[in-house]
């Protein structure tokens, strides 16, 4: 906007005075017509350089001075409501442009963006409050088909239970990525999550599970515990999901290591082959599907990590040499 002002000030400046200097060498031409040709064009030169040139540059180089410093001045809260806006997190609520002071011009257009605002974070509440109730809705049902398959025997019954198990829990991954969705939109409240305190209290819930399976697991903390901002059953449901996957391919008898230093990050080293950047690039994607995943996945496992990661302003990571991935909210 400052530049389309200053080229059309610019433009407007120099064409008045283009016409004004033609119309002094035409009023002195006619003046010293008398003259011979070349006298007279002399004289006309000399006389407009002296009265006209001169008095013209010195007042035009103040003005356009002037008007460089009341365009900058009068266009400064513009810039301000805009360097609020840049400096927006995606944890912050009700986000409006603050017209109180911008320009009466600008007001309408400030309107429309904040109705706009207004409507989205509506759709976002919307959105995670849908969620919510579909998957309170859905979960209920299958826990009392759960309870009703505890009390019958035999393969069919087993059989059964495993695939009420897997619809949960692909219920519970489709209804995790629709809030992290909603979140970006319109985050939520968020907490101070202690990265090491959270990592063991995975590592507890998780640990009866991996023990079944013929592995182990075990944290090391390696330095004072990072605190990270986050929805800490976000952060946990990602780091699950990591130990799952390390579990899968690591032989048995093996060792899954949640990893914790003093970086804002969890690293989860399993003993299989590790992940290169593409295979992980890959496996981000939604219904990607790697050679050990659980058949009874949907191939959502890392791409909920991945837009975890992406609604609290990190990524994931991985390091083959060591064979890990990483959970890094440094960025």
């Amino acid at each position: 906007m400052f530049r389309s002002l200053a080229r059309g000030l610019a433009v407007v400046v120099s064409g008045g005075t283009i016409l004004l200097l033609a119309a002094v060498l035409l009023e002195y031409w006619s003046s010293f017509a008398a003259m011979s040709g070349s006298d007279a064009l002399r004289a006309a030169l000399r006389e407009m350089a002296e009265h006209v040139v001169l008095p013209v540059l010195a007042l035009v180089v103040p003005m356009m001075l002037a008007i460089h410093f009341v365009m900058r001045r009068a266009l400064q809260p513009l810039a301000d409501a805009t360097e609020r806006l840049n400096a927006v997190s995606g944890q912050d609520r009700n986000i409006r442009v603050d017209d109180a002071h911008l320009p009466a011009e600008i007001l309408p257009f400030t309107n429309a963006v904040n109705m706009m605002l207004g409507r989205l974070e509506q759709s976002a509440a919307r959105q995670e409050a849908f969620a919510a109730d579909v998957a309170h809705e859905w979960r209920t049902p299958l826990a009392a088909m759960m309870l009703e398959l505890d009390g019958m025997d035999g393969d069919q019954a087993a059989r059964l239970k495993g695939d009420v198990a897997a619809m949960r829990r692909l219920i519970d991954q489709l209804m995790l990525l629709a809030q992290m969705d909603a979140q970006e939109a319109a985050a939520t409240a968020t907490d101070d999550v202690d990265l090491a305190e959270l990592a063991s209290d995975v590592i507890a819930r998780a640990a009866p599970v991996v023990i079944a399976s013929g592995r182990m697991i075990e944290l090391v903390s390696t330095g004072p515990s990072p605190v990270v901002r986050g929805r800490r059953e976000a952060i946990g449901a990602a780091l699950r999901n990591l130990i799952e996957n390390a579990v899968r391919v690591t032989p048995p008898a093996g060792t899954v290591r949640v990893v914790v230093d003093d970086s804002p990050s969890l690293r989860v080293a399993d003993g299989g082959s590790g992940l290169s950047e593409d295979q992980l690039d890959r496996l981000i994607q939604r219904t990607a599907r790697a050679d050990h995943a659980s058949p009874d996945g949907a191939g959502l496992g890392l791409a909920i990590v991945h837009r975890i990661m992406q609604v609290h302003g990190g990524s994931i990571r991985t390091d083959p040499a060591t064979s890990s991935l990483i959970l890094d909210f440094g960025h």
